[in-house]
């Protein structure tokens, strides 16, 4: 006697088979379209994993041709456009996918992203918005780029709400105020990110942060003055920030008092010896004083700890020459020449 589990398969066989032969013709032809559908998918997307775009690109818009053209290739072209770096085709793909299935999230997505990356903020917002609802607390790329776009067109309260989502914090807080004003210094909107590191200041005085970003931009703008005025605030309320000394030398060295400027950058590195920026200010202040030997030892720990920083080579090479040591200042001027043109190549 058979077994209950052989008749059972015996049963499913017979049903799967009865079901195949009761499908008709045009039934078996859909599947059969479909299946070769994903087939040729999947043949394009194993050459976009290889770097093929343009291959794999050709290969999806010949299905174009097909009648009916298959499902799902307007998506399969969009994603393909997108990798690539064609982002209005990716676009014009994408939109066509949404209508066909306004419910493909993935699309969606792809979507704001190339709307963004083709500079369109504008239009990238309402679909980013949409991720967003989807994944409020996960998606912290979403919420960053969302952030950018609002910046982009100019809605600071949006974006101060999406980077406070991003780093958990109420958008009305100093913090709040604090990560987008670092957010539009990023992009170069420079008065509102003053603006905004202002308010976080008012909000929290002792907050770390404010006042290090205000003296980075009023350094940057020359205010020199109220640069270091800046730092000296900073370091008031973080007292162990050697990024805050390092950069109130610098402001220092701007104005010429050397001896305040070398004070400050020994605290920096005595507080963090693994940034090569203190050893480099180090060596031109030192250099500046007259001190040559000293600013030799510390523009080699520089080197050491960065061989291909052309700045680090320039004053290597401009000491040398202080010193009469010619051919020791012609190799170096030759190796910071050869750096930053080689930086200057990239892209």
């Amino acid at each position: 006697m058979y077994s209950l589990q052989l008749l059972l398969a015996v049963f499913l066989s017979a049903a799967v088979c009865l079901g195949q032969d009761a499908k008709s013709p045009a039934a078996r032809a859909a599947t059969s379209e479909t299946s070769s559908a994903q087939s040729d998918f999947s043949a394009a997307q194993t050459l976009l994993q290889q770097g093929k775009y343009d291959e794999a690109i050709a290969q999806l818009e010949a299905l174009s041709a097909r009648n009916p053209v298959p499902k799902g290739l307007a998506r399969e072209l969009g994603a393909a456009y997108y990798q690539k770096g064609e982002f209005l085709k990716a676009v014009d793909n994408l939109k066509k996918a949404q209508a066909e299935d306004p419910r493909d999230n993935e699309s969606t997505q792809l979507l704001g992203l190339s709307y963004y990356l083709a500079g369109r903020p504008a239009d990238a917002i309402p679909y980013l918005e949409k991720v967003q609802s989807w994944f409020p607390r996960a998606n912290v790329d979403a919420a960053y780029i969302l952030g950018i776009c609002y910046i982009q067109t100019k809605d600071y309260p949006k974006a101060r709400s999406a980077f406070s989502r991003m780093f958990d914090v109420p958008p009305d807080s100093a913090a709040g105020y604090l990560f987008t004003a670092r957010m539009l210094l990023r992009q170069e909107f420079d008065p509102v990110a003053e603006e905004y590191a202002q308010k976080a200041a008012a909000l929290d005085p002792r907050l770390p942060g404010p006042h290090m970003l205000l003296g980075e931009l009023f350094l940057y703008k020359s205010r020199v003055p109220e640069a270091i005025e800046q730092f000296q605030k900073e370091i008031s309320v973080n007292p162990a920030n050697a990024a805050a000394f390092y950069k109130l030398a610098d402001g220092y060295s701007r104005i010429q008092k050397y001896d305040d400027a070398e004070r400050l950058l020994q605290r920096s590195i005595w507080l963090d010896a693994t940034s090569t920026g203190p050893y480099i200010l180090m060596g031109k202040v030192l250099e500046k004083k007259g001190e040559f030997e000293l600013a030799l030892r510390a523009l080699r720990r520089a080197a050491v700890m960065d061989p291909n920083n052309p700045m680090t080579h320039h004053l290597l090479g401009q000491t040398y020459r202080d010193m009469g040591r010619s051919d020791e200042a012609e190799s170096e001027l030759k190796t910071a020449q050869e750096l930053q043109t080689k930086q200057d190549a990239r892209p």
